[in-house]
């Protein structure tokens, strides 16, 4: 019975952590990266919010574990994979943490759009321990029919599936597309079949979530970018609904052996939204630059600031929007 009570306390601190604690920890990072936008120093921006993101950590009642973050120990000061946060080690509720305390570091150091404070938050093993290579990435928003996207297919035939799904010709469909080289031939046959493309110059955890939002008319998100962020996006869509596929890309020897040491055995496989985030997982982000997910810190005369936030939560469906008045 004691054990019982207690499973059912854990649940509900578990609850509590993850669906409002989180928001704080992103709104830190967010407000400590916001003094450096437009500075033109993407390292000092990232420090500031990893060190922000990681003392906020402290003051929760979490036993956590990061499984994406800054790198692998040597890499990274804090805030590395394997590290545990939380102010509660071997008490609190143990959950795995992926983050991405500034998403979009080139985004805030010149004072772009869609710069984030980003984590997602699970029960043990629900989320994938990604490498840090590259993912190709294919992504639509809810009310799609299962299997309409493939990352087997070309680009053209992923853009005919969604417009007949949709009931439209395919040059009426929005592609949101990462502005690097490696996707000149991409955009190319996109816009051989009559696409819109929205490039984007960074931030593709916000270009895959912007999928699900009606009002940015962006219909797929096509490209590779960083797996980390894919895990990271394929918790959002989890929480909101929509389809992703994700598969790994690598380009050496280094590379697949770092796959190999976290696990992964299958290196051309296809992973379906359930496999990169499953269960009950919560994302959380802050706005750091004004976006088309959320506006970003704003500074008034009198020492305030605001910050405008989202929390999602899988298991309900939930999607709470949260502005927040914050006074030195």
């Amino acid at each position: 019975m004691g054990n019982s009570k207690k499973s059912e306390a854990d649940s509900n601190v578990l609850d509590r952590v993850l669906v409002l604690e989180m928001v704080r920890v992103t709104e830190a990072a967010a407000i400590a990266a916001s003094n450096l936008v437009g500075r033109g120093d993407e390292k000092a921006a990232d420090a500031a919010a990893v060190e922000a993101m990681r003392k906020a950590f402290d003051e929760l009642y979490i036993d956590g574990t990061v499984v994406i973050g800054e790198g692998e120990r040597d890499e990274a000061p804090m805030l590395y994979i394997g590290e545990k946060v939380g102010g509660a080690p071997g008490k609190g509720p143990k959950i795995d943490i992926a983050l991405d305390p500034l998403e979009g570091t080139t985004i805030t150091a010149k004072a772009g759009p869609n710069a984030l404070a980003v984590l997602a938050a699970a029960e043990g093993g629900c989320l994938l321990n990604a490498p840090d290579v590259y993912m190709d990435k294919l992504a639509v928003g809810p009310g799609y029919p299962a299997g309409v996207i493939s990352l087997e297919k070309t680009p053209t035939e992923n853009v005919a599936s969604v417009a007949k799904a949709k009931g439209v010709k395919p040059n009426e469909i929005i592609v949101c597309v990462l502005d690097r080289p490696r996707h000149a031939d991409l955009i190319a046959e996109l816009r051989a079949i009559g696409c819109g493309i929205q490039l984007i110059p960074d931030g593709d955890v916000a270009g895959v979530i912007a999928v699900t939002n009606p009002e940015t008319t962006i219909d797929v998100y096509m490209g590779s970018g960083g797996a980390p962020e894919g895990v990271l996006a394929a918790a959002a869509l989890r929480c909101v609904g929509g389809q992703f596929q994700g598969r790994l890309l690598f380009r050496n020897d280094d590379e697949r052996a770092r796959a190999r040491k976290w696990g992964i055995e299958d290196l051309n496989k296809i992973y379906e939204l359930e496999e990169l985030a499953k269960g009950d997982c919560i994302f959380a982000a802050t706005g750091v630059t004004d976006g088309s997910l959320l506006h970003g810190v704003k500074r008034l005369r009198d020492g305030r600031m605001t910050t405008e936030s989202v929390v999602m939560r899988a298991s309900t469906g939930t999607v709470r929007w949260v502005k927040g008045e914050h006074r030195k």
